[in-house]
């Protein structure tokens, strides 16, 4: 009896990838009708499904290896291929064999990524990623045809900063860049790990009631930005102000557990 229970899966997990699925599914062909709306509504619709997706598996204590490797290949369709494709068709495809190979390179750099990142979850640190995660790149991708809406051109109130050949060629280096930082040594942070029953500073609430004022007045410029300050955050590690605050914070959680053993 407990081999066939060991033999069945979790449904409730594996339903809410399979919706992940289904989502990037939709946003492939979504890009085929160029309907580029519905497609990042679709991909921002999977980024929340993956994260109800981890959330429910661990509290309802439902991880296993059949939905770890189920719910890599959602995402390698949902946060790897669609996006690529929805770059290329947006703003990519003037420059023919460079733009296309550009979104191959992202999704490959996907896949590369999340067979890392499954063959290495149970021997590094689960606060951080090694590596871009491939929800986050999506983003990238989804936030600047969002910001940049309905024509590969940058226009402020009527005024056109960006043409769309501009616009198309800084597109083409976000996506290489966003690809080769998904297979980079780079550590982020990881957002599923962080404890919201410990207390945080008082500039955290404030850094939250004005994040819910902007996004009220400009989701799109939100989102844009959250992403991309998300990718500079592996960068803020090296500065030497962020090593001192690391340190203090590691000498403070030292103090806090004294029997305890150090982590090597």
């Amino acid at each position: 009896m407990s081999r066939e229970v060991r033999r069945g899966v979790y449904i409730l997990p594996s339903i809410l990838t399979l919706g992940n699925l289904f989502c990037g599914f939709y946003a492939i062909i979504a890009i085929y009708k160029h309907d580029f709306s519905k497609a990042v509504l679709a991909i921002i619709i999977a980024l929340v499904i993956d994260f109800l997706d981890g959330a429910v598996a661990r509290f309802a204590k439902a991880t296993s290896d059949f939905g770890m490797e189920l719910d890599s290949l959602a995402d390698l369709v949902s946060f790897g291929v669609a996006p690529g494709m929805l770059a290329y068709v947006f703003a990519m495809q003037p420059f023919g064999r460079i733009g296309w190979l550009a979104a191959f390179l992202f999704a490959a750099c996907g896949a590369l990524r999340l067979a890392r990142f499954n063959i290495q979850t149970k021997k590094l640190d689960k606060r951080y990623f090694v590596g871009l995660p491939i929800p986050a790149a999506a983003g990238i991708v989804v936030s600047s045809v969002l910001f940049l809406g309905e024509s590969p051109s940058l226009v402020v109130l009527d005024y056109e900063l960006l043409s769309p050949e501009v616009t198309s060629a800084l597109m083409v280096v976000l996506v290489t860049v966003t690809a080769f930082l998904m297979v980079s040594k780079v550590r982020y942070r990881s957002l599923k790990e962080i404890d919201i029953s410990r207390r945080h500073p008082f500039t955290i609430l404030i850094s939250v009631i004005l994040a819910m004022l902007v996004i009220a007045s400009e989701p799109r410029l939100l989102l844009f930005g959250f992403f991309f300050l998300y990718a500079l955050s592996g960068f803020f590690r090296y500065l030497p102000i962020w090593r001192k605050r690391v340190a203090v914070d590691l000498g403070e959680e030292l103090e806090l557990t004294p029997g305890e053993p150090r982590s090597p």
